[in-house]
């Protein structure tokens, strides 16, 4: 995807989500960076969005990474995130959706 990727993940209830987001983004970025194979890339958004989800569901969320390309072509993310939030009544404050920095 050009513009966010889609990752599945347990997190030990240890882990706090923002320190295991920055470890992935820093160590990502300084791969991307030094190994060349992406020119372009600059850095990560300082904003990331996780959600939770039932074990009962990882089959169907593995499915959908593995077609996010194709599922974006029909529904961009910014739009996917409002949606999602509407459906499971999540505040819809722009505060909690994608912005431009």
């Amino acid at each position: 995807m050009p513009d966010h990727i889609h990752i599945l993940s347990d997190l030990h209830p240890s882990v706090a989500l923002a320190d295991y987001i920055k470890d992935i983004k820093v160590s990502s970025s300084r791969w991307m960076k030094e190994s060349g194979y992406f020119p372009d890339f600059s850095g990560w958004s300082v904003k990331y969005c996780a959600l939770t989800y039932s074990y009962k569901e990882k089959d169907v969320i593995i499915n959908y990474i593995k077609n996010q390309q194709e599922h974006h072509k029909v529904e961009v993310f910014g739009d996917e995130i409002k949606r999602l939030f509407k459906e499971n009544g999540i505040d819809e404050d722009e505060k909690w959706f994608w912005q431009d920095e």
